[in-house]
């Protein structure tokens, strides 16, 4: 059930007609309480769009009562005409469950710069049939209004001693770090303040969604809400609840990752005995923006020098002629001179296992990744044909 499987929660998912598919394209989830404290992280790309500046003032007395989402349309970079469709939006969701306008948050994907009157008359339209459609067991609808280009929806639920986290996500491209990659909703039926909820999410955004670099692409709509109703009457330890929100997160985050558009592999860069976290997190993502290691792992070839050459680029602290790199467990790579012979690995399976070792420290990070393929290339350049 996803977004519902926590207590206190409804959902739907209804075709608005934003699709020309006919497929469902609006989402709305709503927090029953009884309490309705809420977090959210967002793009740090400059250019962002009118539901995120919308949202960014919806959430700043941390309650939310709402969301409304939809996809079929970014509703970014439309002007004074395209806030006020994001307003009237929430004014409409506000109007219709009895709550301000100004506890409802918004958020929007699809095609940037499109938009017009019939536009906004499908997202009110929709806002208004998606909360006559609302139950608990509406979770699932709500997951499949808002994928775009995703094959399938995402969905993850972790319960633990009588309080439950659910969330859904929404991405397959465009996935890239700046807070948060894609459009996430999750919630919580613990009891947990709207502060409590903001060091969790940012802690847990930080380790997973922030982590996954598919293709280096920032969006200008990128959103994760957490939501809580306290309807489970139980208070968790901070800890034991900042684990499952991570575990929901890394779930969802990995669901995003072997969805991705055209992607052949799924590649996991751990970079293991680094200076400090950052170094570790500079490293590995040189490597997973690296187009020239991505084309190579989609021609199954375990190029260790283009790593070597990804991570000297970078201003970490190592010796580039100590480390050593391995694919799917074999070292071809040690103290910066070949080792095991490269047709020892095998890179037709879709998982593929990076080891960077700096041997400078006793940090780690890992990043999530995918290869650069045809399929990728065909789907960002046919997309709206």
């Amino acid at each position: 059930m996803s977004v519902t499987a926590a207590q206190g929660f409804e959902a739907a998912g209804v075709a608005a007609g934003l699709k020309s598919t006919g497929k469902p394209d609006l989402a709305v989830v709503v927090n029953r309480g009884p309490h309705k404290a809420g977090a959210a992280v967002f793009t740090s790309n400059r250019a962002k769009a009118n539901p995120i500046l919308w949202s960014q003032q919806a959430i700043a007395d941390g309650i939310v009562e709402a969301v409304v989402l939809n996809s079929g349309g970014a509703n970014c970079f439309t002007g004074a005409f395209g806030f006020q469709t994001t307003h009237q939006t929430a004014e409409r969701a506000g109007e219709l469950l009895g709550v301000s306008p100004g506890d409802v948050i918004v958020c929007s994907t699809g095609l940037i710069g499109t938009g017009d009157e019939t536009f906004r008359a499908r997202v009110l339209g929709g806002t208004e049939a998606a909360i006559a459609a609302l139950s608990v067991d509406g979770g699932e609808d709500a997951s499949l209004a808002i994928m775009t280009t995703d094959s399938k929806p995402k969905r993850a639920v972790v319960t633990r001693d009588g309080w439950t986290v659910g969330g859904m996500a929404k991405g397959a491209g465009m996935l890239a770090p700046g807070l948060a990659t894609m459009l996430v909703v999750i919630t919580t039926d613990a009891v947990l303040t709207a502060a409590e909820l903001d060091t969790a999410l940012r802690t847990a955004t930080a380790l997973t969604f922030d982590r996954l670099d598919s293709d280096g692409c920032m969006s200008t709509n990128d959103q994760v809400t957490l939501l809580a109703s306290g309807a489970s009457g139980i208070h968790p330890d901070f800890d034991a609840f900042g684990l499952a929100l991570t575990e929901v997160c890394q779930d969802l985050a990995q669901q995003l990752q072997a969805d991705a558009e055209g992607a052949s592999h799924d590649i996991t860069i751990q970079v293991v005995h680094a200076a400090t976290v950052a170094d570790a997190v500079e490293v590995g993502r040189s490597v997973a923006r690296n187009n020239l290691f991505k084309a190579a792992i989609f021609g199954n070839d375990p190029n260790w020098g283009r790593v070597l050459a990804a991570i000297g680029t970078t201003q970490a602290e190592f010796d580039p002629y100590a480390v050593d790199v391995s694919f799917n467990g074999v070292r071809l790579c040690s103290d910066g001179a070949p080792d095991r012979p490269r047709d020892e690995v095998d890179l037709t399976p879709r998982a593929t296992a990076v080891l960077i070792d700096l041997k400078a420290g006793d940090a780690e990070a890992t990043i999530l990744t995918n290869d650069l393929t045809h399929d990728y290339v065909h789907e960002n350049s046919a997309y709206s044909s």
